[in-house]
């Protein structure tokens, strides 16, 4: 009888350029933001003359760029309030700050270390130990105690457990998700997401750190500490997300692919396809 859609909008912001976004579907649709996060959500509603198979498509045009945010050029100096920055300290639902948590930052950073150094200690400190490795389960929730306990994971697992040890540290930090573009590929199909994190620093702002791409490419360690390269795309901050709270829908762990219900149960039945393709401007 309903079939509801809930799909993340990137946006614009200091390193991409969103334009032309577009929708096609044969049903009523509409943007709303998230009240915690501003994360920009498509909500697409079909409840009259539903077929079996209901499509939609949103495209839009991102201009990337690659960055060094500890590069004096590179520094945006934000005015991010307060509110903001606390809700970044705070637990999520699978990223603890207490109990085996705090024990291990605590076994990491010293009280005389700058933030900064801090948090590169986190940092080196989860390339050090951790272990890229999708196998078996447990992965890919972004469980901080799995990553402490585990020591392996993917991109979700490793940002997790940097979250939960700089939050435990005082130091405000969050979770970013989007898609990846492969490098020197003029177009093509996208098969998977990733993630990074980004921790705050007073006075210099959001410092990006990407600990898996490190781990895997350990020659790029210094740069993916405060730099991304520009093959990437952004597409929603946090986790607990609240798509729609006007319905009472449970926050999603963390928003990056379609999310659907039908007759208010979620439907695992949705097929999913994300491509692109390079163009001049």
């Amino acid at each position: 009888k309903s079939v509801i859609i809930w799909i993340p909008v990137p946006r614009s912001d200091s390193w991409q350029g969103i334009s032309d976004v577009s929708v096609s579907c044969a049903y009523p649709f509409s943007f709303h933001t998230d009240p915690e996060y501003g994360n920009t959500i498509l909500k697409i509603a079909a409840t009259d003359h539903l077929t079996r198979d209901l499509s939609a498509s949103m495209n839009f045009r991102v201009t990337r760029f690659g960055y060094r945010m500890l590069d004096q050029e590179n520094t945006r100096r934000d005015t991010t309030s307060a509110a903001i920055l606390n809700r970044f300290l705070l637990a999520d639902h699978l990223v603890p700050i207490d109990g085996k948590i705090a024990e291990e930052a605590k076994t990491v950073i010293r009280r005389d270390m700058s933030e900064l150094k801090k948090a590169r200690s986190l940092y080196d400190h989860i390339v050090a130990t951790m272990t890229y490795d999708k196998t078996g389960t447990g992965w890919g929730n972004g469980d901080a105690l799995y990553a402490c306990d585990i020591r392996r994971g993917n991109c979700t697992d490793f940002h997790s457990l940097f979250i939960g040890l700089a939050r435990a540290s005082s130091i405000p930090s969050r979770f970013i998700m989007g898609f990846p573009i492969p490098p020197g590929v003029v177009q093509g199909e996208i098969s998977g997401y990733h993630c990074w994190a980004e921790f705050y620093i007073e006075g210099i702002g959001w410092i990006p750190i990407d600990a898996s791409e490190a781990k895997r490419h350990t020659k790029q360690q210094d740069f993916f500490f405060g730099g991304l390269d520009e093959n990437r795309v952004q597409f929603s901050i946090g986790r607990d997300i609240p798509i729609d709270p006007a319905l009472g829908e449970k926050p999603l762990n963390y928003f990056i692919y379609p999310y659907v219900e039908i007759d208010g149960h979620k439907s695992e039945e949705v097929e999913f396809k994300l491509r692109f393709k390079e163009t001049t401007m």
